[in-house]
């Protein structure tokens, strides 16, 4: 084994990617070699350093921890000569920030738990051997000496494990179920397809430590008796894809995956599947169509996967975070799992967090931690002094729940009986600033855009939902509309084909539940409540505050503002596009909104 007297962790967050960070691994390598320190200095990639759009591309030099900041390639050489070679960190380049954390992950904050993240941002994902010195494998190895099959389904449905991505089946029944079905031929499934606008769990996941996903699969395949499987995830995830594809091939290369793993008669291989990014691929019969090939569009169930599933064999799919929770399972304990949580909803979740938030980012909590301890508690509140208004859940086809709600334990059932859901574990934060009609708006203009179009309710259901919603926030809402909205999203919520489609109408039915004044005054006042919808809203000037400067009429992209220098302005409606920037640009304070 060689040993290095210093490393070199180079960001490749998508962000430095576009900034060339790929160029300045290159000019790295180079130069190593160039000048004789390529057996000293091994360079690694690494998801994410720094913020990317403050540093990056942002390098980390090992063991000094000197951070290096929006790095050329040009700069390398330099860098080079006067770091490695003379001993001199280069302080020009150096980030002005003193310690440097994952901007998404950092250290746990209050109340997280660590379950599935544990490694992540500790370990160099392209390397085994650091997941080996975590514990990685050892309960592969302890299943396939200890356990049989039965026993390891035992295990995961003692431990109360429920499928991470949304729907909340229990693990160890799907298992269960795969493994009593006939066949010569089984298939272990990962559904790595995140589609969820603000979601990044499985992509951290895969990029961080992908060792713990392979092993978990490896686990899932001993336990139905299968001998291939698949990871499915979208090409927009370029760095997740090569991570885990590095990481496939080096398990093989030290016999953990492949034919008769660590000396047993179990075979097990992966595959890594790209998909193209459709949301409804991460509907499980279309993940499956699409690794065979087909057009990405769903099927009815029955059959289920269990009994006829990719290439009509029987299959288990699970998703990233899923996976990941076996292995800790398998050597923990299963009462060591079921000890968080809820009842009925075990374990950690992982969350994203975006939105009006002060604090964004990735966070793992146990189930039953409310909605208000993970905004104001772990998100540090919402942000610039505005009150709360509401929180998605669920992604695009979870519901928005509002204040009455901020003290419900997040599992399972109490998001489902709130009119939300859990989803893969997108939350998404308002503020007072914030138009719910237009919210709604926004999701189902997303989902009616992925609809892969093969049932009706959902092809067509969709577009007269949005068709509805937008004549709402433009002023032309009509009276019956918001009764039409219920009953069509009844309608297409018992009748899809998929869950796509049945989720479709939850953010139209939360919003109508919970903030029906909003809809009531865009339809019957003609006025947007929070001053979002361009529509209803319009911009005057205050003639008393008003100075006279012109700022306002030099800015004005479509020159709606008229009047004579130091005399009050005034805005014509008619022409006004009311973009906001008079408002913007104003510096005394008087324009407003109405």
């Amino acid at each position: 084994m060689a040993f290095f007297r210093s490393h070199v962790l180079v960001s490749v967050d998508p962000e430095c990617l576009k900034r060339g960070a790929l160029e300045v691994v290159d000019a790295l390598h180079d130069e190593l070699v160039a000048q004789g320190l390529n057996d000293e200095i091994q360079v690694l990639e690494t998801s994410r350093i720094g913020d990317p759009v403050l540093f990056g591309p942002d390098l980390m030099v090992y063991p000094e921890g000197v951070h290096y900041a929006c790095i050329s390639a040009d700069d390398v050489p330099y860098i080079v000569t006067e770091h490695f070679l003379k001993g001199r960190p280069v302080e020009k380049f150096r980030a002005q920030e003193r310690v440097v954390v994952d901007e998404e992950l950092g250290a746990p904050k209050p109340k997280e738990v660590r379950v599935v993240l544990r490694n992540i941002g500790k370990i160099d994902p392209n390397n085994i051997e650091d997941y080996i010195a975590e514990d990685g494998y050892a309960a592969l190895a302890k299943v396939l000496s200890e356990y049989t099959p039965e026993q390891v389904i035992d295990v995961i449905l003692a431990s109360g494990l429920r499928g991470r991505g949304g729907a909340g089946f229990p693990t160890g029944k799907k298992w269960q179920f795969a493994r009593q079905n006939p066949g010569d031929i089984k298939y272990v499934i990962c559904n790595a397809d995140e589609g969820d606008p603000g979601a990044f769990m499985n992509r951290r996941v895969l990029e961080g430590d992908p060792h713990a996903v392979i092993e978990g699969m490896t686990i899932a395949a001993y336990a139905i008796g299968s001998r291939q499987g698949y990871i499915y995830c979208r090409a927009e995830y370029p760095l997740a894809v090569k991570t885990i594809s590095i990481a496939i091939e080096q398990a093989r290369d030290l016999g953990l995956l492949g034919e008769n793993i660590l000396g047993t008669d179990f075979s097990f291989d992966l595959e890594v599947r790209i998909g193209a990014g459709a949301f409804v691929c991460g509907e499980e019969t279309a993940l499956m169509a699409s690794i065979e090939g087909r057009r990405g569009e769903p099927r009815p169930r029955p059959p289920f996967p269990a009994v006829a599933g990719l290439w009509m064999k029987p299959s288990n799919i699970n998703n990233v975070e899923t996976y990941a929770n076996v292995p800790q399972i398998i050597l923990r304990g299963a009462e060591w799992f079921a000890s968080m949580g809820t009842e009925k909803s075990k374990g950690t979740k992982t969350f994203a967090l975006a939105g009006d938030l002060k604090n964004t980012g990735l966070i793992e909590v146990p189930l039953g931690i409310t909605l208000r301890e993970i905004i104001y508690d772990i998100g540090g509140g919402i942000k610039d002094g505005k009150g709360f208004r509401a929180i998605q859940t669920g992604g695009p086809a979870g519901g928005c729940l509002s204040e009455e709600h901020l003290d419900l334990p997040i599992d399972y059932e109490g998001l489902a009986s709130a009119g939300s859901m859990m989803g893969s574990g997108g939350l998404v934060v308002m503020d007072t600033g914030n138009c719910m009609v237009d919210i709604a708006r926004y999701f189902m203009d997303f989902i009616q855009e992925e609809s892969c179009g093969k049932c009706t309710p959902c092809r067509i259901g969709t577009r007269r939902l949005l068709e509805i919603l937008t004549n709402i926030c433009e002023g032309k809402g009509q009276d019956g509309d918001i009764e039409r909205l219920e009953e069509l999203s009844g309608w297409i919520k018992a009748t899809s084909l998929c869950g796509l489609g049945q989720g479709a109408p939850n953010p139209v039915m939360s919003t109508l539940k919970l903030f029906r004044a909003e809809y009531e005054a865009h339809i019957y006042e003609k006025r947007c409540p929070a001053k979002v919808c361009k529509a209803l809203i319009t911009y005057n000037i205050i003639k008393e505050t008003c100075t006279g400067c012109t700022v306002c009429a030099r800015n004005c992209p479509a020159n709606a503002i008229s009047g004579e220098r130091r005399q009050p302005h005034r805005i014509d409606p008619d022409i006004c596009i009311r973009c906001g920037i008079c408002m913007q640009v104003c510096n005394f304070n008087a324009i407003e909104i109405n």
